[in-house]
């Protein structure tokens, strides 16, 4: 459930994000018309004035004329706006432009035609800077009130709503596009700068564990090289601590990747929302768990002892439904970190407990903890329980 809703939730984002980007194909391009086609509900009443033969045949002309060149200036600006906008000036003559017309064809053919002015509001707040659209909002709202003074009072109060809401609503659309992409380059600069601050640690742990020792091999092969001839005994010394040396580096190394191996609970976390969801099991797993001040010892030891839990609930118990719990606890022995994992299924057919239940409960025995696992009311359940207070922490009795 967790991971559907996040996926929906970055489904959203991307489109929203995209709403910001010009279309990549002709599918978006036409999803993006569609957008905008549902807005040209207000023309109605102009082509409703136009088709009833309430003007002159030269008035009828001309205001198709004009009506043609209203619509087409609009979805021009406003179309090209959602990917690769026409240039300021441009746009400001443009904008212009739908204002005049919106205020002659009001002025000359009718209330019918104060429609027009939600297209220039409209288009204000989705094309214009926002220290201009600020301004020009609210007087697109006037200049209809004043035409409406004129050719309908009442049509124009009935929109004054309208025209003043939909340019700031379009001003907020356009700045939580701008947001939405903004945090999203800021996202991906975040992780990559995170993953060039990794490559950086590790290359510096590894210098600083084979620098030393490689430096020291070296040295130690060219005097071996010089004492062979002479002096074999010698020599067969310098060998010896070459490969005493050697071996510690290897060590050295080994300690270093299993540290760099050791599993980390929220990774785990998200590991087990997805494999159990793969695995048709309905799981609610914390997304952050409460980890201040946790060792990374400890968080390891639960990692691990996630990972055994989830397997078995996919491999071995049958359920379809699991719940997974962490939560930190007081007790008589101090506080704890707790992991619960429960599910609705059998647990497995064995009734002696796994090498793999028997190795986790040595795990969590070498950190303190302890391993509880049986049947629960409604089906099975996995509780491992580790100390938080380090041995530091005892001695000073924090």
């Amino acid at each position: 459930m967790t991971e559907d809703l996040e996926a929906a939730d970055e489904a959203r984002a991307e489109r929203l994000m995209r709403m910001g980007e010009a279309p990549r194909n002709k599918s978006e391009a036409v999803r993006k018309l569609v957008w905008i086609l549902p807005w040209l509900i207000f023309l109605g009443s102009p082509v409703s004035d136009l088709t009833g033969g309430h003007h002159t045949t030269g008035a009828t002309v001309a205001g198709w004329a004009g009506f043609v060149s209203f619509t087409g200036i609009y979805l021009a600006v406003v179309f090209r706006n959602m990917g690769r906008p026409f240039r300021g000036p441009v746009v400001g003559i443009l904008v212009a432009v739908l204002f005049v017309l919106a205020v002659v064809l009001s002025l000359t053919l009718g209330d019918s035609w104060l429609g027009l002015f939600v297209y220039v509001s409209v288009t204000c707040g989705a094309t214009l800077p926002l220290r201009v659209a600020y301004w020009t909002i609210p007087a697109t709202t006037v200049a209809l009130i004043l035409v409406g003074l004129r050719v309908g009072q009442e049509t124009a109060w009935g929109l004054f709503i309208i025209v003043l809401l939909v340019g700031y609503s379009m001003s907020g659309v356009r700045q939580l596009v701008h947001t939405t992409v903004q945090l999203r380059k800021a996202r991906a600069t975040v992780a990559q700068l995170a993953a060039n601050e990794e490559r950086l640690r590790l290359a510096r742990d590894l210098h600083d564990l084979l620098g030393h020792s490689l430096s020291l091999i070296t040295l130690k092969s060219e005097l071996a090289g010089r004492m062979l001839p002479g002096h074999p005994d010698k020599a067969a010394q310098q060998v010896a601590d070459i490969e005493q040396v050697s071996r510690q580096a290897l060590v050295d190394v080994r300690e270093a990747v299993t540290g760099y191996r050791r599993p980390r609970l929220a990774a785990e976390l998200a590991g087990a929302q997805v494999a159990l969801t793969a695995a048709g099991v309905v799981a609610e797993v914390p997304a952050e768990p409460d980890l201040a001040g946790i060792p990374e010892e400890t968080e390891a030891v639960l990692a691990w002892a996630l990972r055994e839990a989830v397997t078995n609930v996919v491999r071995h118990s049958g359920a379809d439904r699991c719940t997974v719990e962490v939560l930190r606890r007081q007790t008589l022995d101090g506080p704890v970190l707790e992991l619960a994992v429960e599910d609705n299924g059998s647990g497995g057919s064995g009734k002696e407990p796994g090498n793999g239940l028997t190795g986790l409960t040595e795990r969590l025995e070498k950190a303190g903890g302890t391993l509880e696992a049986g049947r629960a009311r409604h089906g099975y359940r996995l509780v491992a329980r580790v100390p938080t207070a380090t041995a530091a922490d005892v001695v000073s009795g924090a």
